[in-house]
């Protein structure tokens, strides 16, 4: 009965002379779970994009970062199921699976 209630996560890459830096933010609510990534690219104004997944979407789906904490948790009791496959969305917010 996990749910990811919130996630933020943050890439920078330090190129001269184009930084670029992404940000996605999940956040659950009532209805399912809103992603909003933003990217800026050198000196440029940050693009912003968001988009929602429904419920019935994402029932037992995992997000990276569960995902991550999950396999610690496996990891932490030495036992790791074959063929371990989760229902999962990547950092891009696009529906995928994971596999262990």
């Amino acid at each position: 009965q996990l749910e990811t209630l919130e996630q933020e996560e943050q890439e920078c890459l330090e190129l001269t002379p184009h930084p670029t830096e992404k940000r996605t933010h999940f956040v659950s609510h009532e209805y399912g779970m809103t992603v909003t990534r933003t990217l800026q690219e050198g000196g440029a104004e940050p693009r912003c994009h968001s988009f929602s997944y429904g419920r019935a979407r994402l029932r037992a789906r995992l997000l990276e970062g569960a995902s991550l904490l999950l396999l610690r948790v496996l990891a932490r009791r030495r036992t790791m199921p074959p063929g371990l496959v989760f229902p999962a969305l990547n950092s891009e917010g696009d529906l995928c699976t994971f596999s262990y």
